[in-house]
């Protein structure tokens, strides 16, 4: 959320005074972009519920997303990643997951196989 309070106070100084109504569409859309860089989604793995966050964050004034991935009442494996891109950052958090839980023992080849082909 500090993103999103830093966007909303540069915008708010550079909007100009007289134009109230055309700083609340603005405040609005930029609102609704930044909220969107936030993930929060549950997933099913080989029958376990599992959970998934995205969150953004700023490195040397870029953006990049951080992901991490647990499956509660199964293990205490957690898989992660970091990338500049948000949607790579799933496939990147939940392969190091699956990886993970296979040298733990708790995923087999055969396993890994058909979930990688379904």
């Amino acid at each position: 959320m500090r993103v999103s309070v830093l966007v909303v106070s540069l915008v708010a100084l550079f909007a100009p005074q007289c134009q109230a109504q055309g700083w609340e569409a603005v405040a609005a859309a930029v609102a609704s972009k930044i909220v969107g860089l936030w993930r929060n989604e549950k997933t099913e793995l080989l029958g376990h519920e599992c959970k998934f966050t995205v969150k953004p964050y700023l490195k040397r004034f870029q953006v990049y997303y951080k992901g991490r991935m647990w499956c509660p009442g199964w293990t205490a494996i957690r898989g992660e990643a970091s990338t500049r891109s948000q949607s790579g950052v799933a496939g990147k958090t939940a392969k190091d997951f699956v990886r993970k839980a296979f040298q733990k023992g708790l995923i087999s080849q055969q396993e890994a196989n058909q979930w990688l082909s379904s």
